[in-house]
Protein backbone atom coordinates (compact mmCIF):
# COMPACT_ATOMS: atom_id res chain seq x y z
CA UNK A 1 0.00 0.00 0.00
CA UNK A 2 1.14 3.51 -0.73
CA UNK A 3 -0.07 6.86 -0.09
CA UNK A 4 0.62 9.36 -2.08
CA UNK A 5 0.68 13.20 -0.32
CA UNK A 6 1.46 16.89 -0.81
CA UNK A 7 3.64 19.32 1.39
CA UNK A 8 2.81 18.39 4.92
CA UNK A 9 3.05 21.90 5.77
CA UNK A 10 0.41 22.84 3.70
CA UNK A 11 -1.76 19.62 2.25
CA UNK A 12 -5.00 19.62 4.51
CA UNK A 13 -6.84 17.09 2.46
CA UNK A 14 -3.20 14.64 2.43
CA UNK A 15 -3.45 14.90 6.38
CA UNK A 16 -7.02 13.87 6.35
CA UNK A 17 -5.79 10.36 4.63
CA UNK A 18 -2.30 10.02 6.44
CA UNK A 19 -3.85 10.47 9.80
CA UNK A 20 -6.56 8.02 9.49
CA UNK A 21 -4.04 5.33 7.94
CA UNK A 22 -1.26 5.98 11.04
CA UNK A 23 -3.68 6.70 14.05
CA UNK A 24 -5.10 3.09 12.72
CA UNK A 25 -1.54 1.75 12.27
CA UNK A 26 -2.48 0.34 8.96
CA UNK A 27 0.92 -0.04 7.10
CA UNK A 28 1.80 2.03 3.85
CA UNK A 29 4.38 3.43 2.13
CA UNK A 30 4.58 7.29 1.11
CA UNK A 31 5.27 9.43 -1.54
CA UNK A 32 5.46 12.96 -1.44
CA UNK A 33 5.09 15.75 -4.50
CA UNK A 34 5.75 18.96 -3.93
CA UNK A 35 2.99 21.07 -5.07
CA UNK A 36 2.48 24.12 -6.49
CA UNK A 37 5.67 23.65 -9.32
CA UNK A 38 6.26 23.09 -12.41
CA UNK A 39 6.23 19.80 -12.58
CA UNK A 40 2.94 19.00 -9.80
CA UNK A 41 0.80 18.15 -12.42
CA UNK A 42 2.92 15.70 -14.20
CA UNK A 43 4.30 13.96 -11.23
CA UNK A 44 0.40 13.62 -10.00
CA UNK A 45 -0.92 12.14 -13.48
CA UNK A 46 1.08 8.99 -12.70
CA UNK A 47 -0.92 8.77 -9.98
CA UNK A 48 -4.49 9.38 -10.87
CA UNK A 49 -6.08 11.76 -13.42
CA UNK A 50 -8.06 13.76 -10.90
CA UNK A 51 -5.17 15.53 -10.36
CA UNK A 52 -5.28 16.10 -7.06
CA UNK A 53 -3.69 14.40 -3.85
CA UNK A 54 -3.78 12.14 -1.75
CA UNK A 55 -3.98 8.98 -3.60
CA UNK A 56 -3.84 5.67 -2.37
CA UNK A 57 -2.60 2.85 -4.11
CA UNK A 58 -3.69 -0.32 -2.86
CA UNK A 59 -2.13 -3.12 -5.18
CA UNK A 60 -3.75 -2.49 -8.52
CA UNK A 61 -6.31 -0.62 -7.00
CA UNK A 62 -5.92 3.53 -6.75
CA UNK A 63 -8.61 5.13 -4.66
CA UNK A 64 -8.23 9.37 -4.69
CA UNK A 65 -9.81 12.07 -2.12
CA UNK A 66 -9.05 12.03 1.44
CA UNK A 67 -13.28 10.84 2.19
CA UNK A 68 -12.87 8.22 -0.44
CA UNK A 69 -9.41 6.81 0.96
CA UNK A 70 -10.30 6.80 4.53
CA UNK A 71 -14.29 4.91 4.00
CA UNK A 72 -11.89 2.42 1.46
CA UNK A 73 -9.53 1.46 5.11
CA UNK A 74 -12.04 1.38 7.33
CA UNK A 75 -14.42 -1.15 5.08
CA UNK A 76 -11.35 -3.53 4.12
CA UNK A 77 -9.41 -2.93 6.88
CA UNK A 78 -10.97 -2.02 9.84
CA UNK A 79 -14.28 -3.92 9.73
CA UNK A 80 -16.05 -0.17 9.83
CA UNK A 81 -14.84 1.29 12.50
CA UNK A 82 -13.83 4.08 10.95
CA UNK A 83 -17.13 5.74 11.93
CA UNK A 84 -19.15 5.52 15.09
CA UNK A 85 -21.08 1.46 15.65
CA UNK A 86 -24.41 3.47 16.65
CA UNK A 87 -26.49 4.18 13.64
CA UNK A 88 -28.04 7.82 14.89
CA UNK A 89 -24.28 8.54 15.87
CA UNK A 90 -22.47 7.06 12.25
CA UNK A 91 -25.21 9.30 10.38
CA UNK A 92 -24.71 12.37 11.99
CA UNK A 93 -20.35 12.05 11.78
CA UNK A 94 -20.96 11.37 7.84
CA UNK A 95 -23.14 14.72 8.22
CA UNK A 96 -20.15 16.01 9.53
CA UNK A 97 -17.96 15.14 7.27
CA UNK A 98 -19.75 15.83 4.29
CA UNK A 99 -20.19 19.35 5.71
CA UNK A 100 -16.71 19.76 6.01
CA UNK A 101 -15.92 18.25 2.92
CA UNK A 102 -18.07 20.60 0.74
CA UNK A 103 -17.93 23.87 3.02
CA UNK A 104 -16.19 26.44 4.40
CA UNK A 105 -14.75 28.10 1.96
CA UNK A 106 -13.73 31.22 3.37
CA UNK A 107 -12.34 29.57 5.99
CA UNK A 108 -9.60 27.65 3.58
CA UNK A 109 -9.36 30.85 1.38
CA UNK A 110 -8.59 32.88 4.58
CA UNK A 111 -6.71 31.13 6.99
CA UNK A 112 -4.78 28.08 5.17
CA UNK A 113 -3.33 25.18 6.71
CA UNK A 114 0.31 26.15 7.71
CA UNK A 115 1.94 24.21 10.26
CA UNK A 116 5.06 26.09 10.22
CA UNK A 117 3.36 29.05 10.82
CA UNK A 118 2.69 30.40 14.44
CA UNK A 119 0.76 33.64 16.17
CA UNK A 120 -0.54 34.29 12.64
CA UNK A 121 -2.95 37.33 12.18
CA UNK A 122 -5.90 38.11 9.71
CA UNK A 123 -8.52 40.13 9.59
CA UNK A 124 -11.57 38.46 11.12
CA UNK A 125 -14.71 39.40 8.71
CA UNK A 126 -17.67 38.21 9.09
CA UNK A 127 -18.00 35.51 6.77
CA UNK A 128 -15.38 33.96 8.46
CA UNK A 129 -16.37 33.67 12.09
CA UNK A 130 -20.15 32.79 10.67
CA UNK A 131 -17.75 29.77 9.74
CA UNK A 132 -15.83 29.41 12.84
CA UNK A 133 -18.23 29.33 14.98
CA UNK A 134 -20.19 26.73 12.97
CA UNK A 135 -17.07 24.47 13.46
CA UNK A 136 -16.88 25.61 17.23
CA UNK A 137 -20.53 24.43 17.48
CA UNK A 138 -20.01 21.53 15.69
CA UNK A 139 -17.02 20.31 18.25
CA UNK A 140 -18.78 21.57 21.56
CA UNK A 141 -21.88 19.56 20.86
CA UNK A 142 -20.40 16.51 20.36
CA UNK A 143 -17.85 16.90 23.03
CA UNK A 144 -20.46 17.00 25.19
CA UNK A 145 -22.67 14.00 24.00
CA UNK A 146 -20.10 12.24 23.76
CA UNK A 147 -16.64 13.17 26.32
CA UNK A 148 -17.98 10.31 28.57
CA UNK A 149 -16.89 7.70 26.15
CA UNK A 150 -13.06 8.90 24.82
CA UNK A 151 -11.32 12.19 23.82
CA UNK A 152 -12.54 12.72 20.06
CA UNK A 153 -15.53 13.63 18.61
CA UNK A 154 -17.68 10.89 18.90
CA UNK A 155 -15.73 9.11 21.53
CA UNK A 156 -13.55 7.41 19.61
CA UNK A 157 -11.51 7.82 16.94
CA UNK A 158 -13.04 8.36 13.31
CA UNK A 159 -13.19 9.76 10.05
CA UNK A 160 -14.67 12.93 11.49
CA UNK A 161 -11.64 13.38 13.48
CA UNK A 162 -9.60 13.24 10.29
CA UNK A 163 -11.90 16.03 8.68
CA UNK A 164 -11.38 18.23 11.38
CA UNK A 165 -7.63 17.76 12.06
CA UNK A 166 -6.35 20.32 9.56
CA UNK A 167 -8.81 22.93 10.78
CA UNK A 168 -7.45 22.59 14.71
CA UNK A 169 -3.66 23.21 12.69
CA UNK A 170 -5.38 26.47 10.93
CA UNK A 171 -7.37 27.57 14.35
CA UNK A 172 -4.31 26.82 16.21
CA UNK A 173 -1.73 28.92 13.53
CA UNK A 174 -4.19 32.12 13.19
CA UNK A 175 -4.61 31.95 17.37
CA UNK A 176 -8.79 31.53 16.54
CA UNK A 177 -10.76 31.98 19.58
CA UNK A 178 -13.39 28.79 20.49
CA UNK A 179 -15.39 27.76 23.17
CA UNK A 180 -12.98 25.95 26.32
CA UNK A 181 -14.60 22.09 24.84
CA UNK A 182 -13.18 23.17 21.49
CA UNK A 183 -10.24 24.34 23.18
CA UNK A 184 -9.88 20.89 24.86
CA UNK A 185 -10.46 18.96 21.79
CA UNK A 186 -7.36 21.07 20.11
CA UNK A 187 -5.28 20.01 22.66
CA UNK A 188 -6.26 16.62 22.74
CA UNK A 189 -6.03 16.50 18.78
CA UNK A 190 -2.38 18.16 18.89
CA UNK A 191 -1.26 16.15 21.35
CA UNK A 192 -1.82 13.26 19.33
CA UNK A 193 1.57 11.18 18.91
CA UNK A 194 0.87 11.28 14.88
CA UNK A 195 -0.47 14.86 14.39
CA UNK A 196 2.89 15.49 16.15
CA UNK A 197 4.80 13.41 13.82
CA UNK A 198 2.74 14.81 11.22
CA UNK A 199 3.71 18.16 12.58
CA UNK A 200 7.64 17.40 13.05
CA UNK A 201 8.04 16.59 9.05
CA UNK A 202 6.01 19.56 8.46
CA UNK A 203 8.56 21.42 9.93
CA UNK A 204 11.47 19.64 8.38
CA UNK A 205 10.25 21.29 4.71
CA UNK A 206 11.83 23.70 3.30
CA UNK A 207 9.51 24.04 0.17
CA UNK A 208 7.49 27.48 0.46
CA UNK A 209 4.13 28.46 -1.13
CA UNK A 210 3.57 32.09 -1.52
CA UNK A 211 -0.21 31.79 -1.79
CA UNK A 212 -0.57 30.05 0.99
CA UNK A 213 1.59 32.40 3.34
CA UNK A 214 -1.13 34.84 4.73
CA UNK A 215 -1.54 36.36 7.59
CA UNK A 216 0.92 38.97 9.93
Amino acid sequence: MKLIVGNKNYSSWSLRAWLFLAINDILFDEESIALSTENTRSEIAKHTSAGKVPVLHDNDLTVWDSLAICEYISEQYLNGKGWPADAKKRATARSCCAEMHSGFFTLRETIPMNCRAANRSVPITAGLQKEISRIDSIWTDLRVQNSNHGPWLFGAFSIADCMFAPVVFRFTTYNVAVSESSQKYMTSVLENPKMQLWLEQARKEVETIDSEEVGI
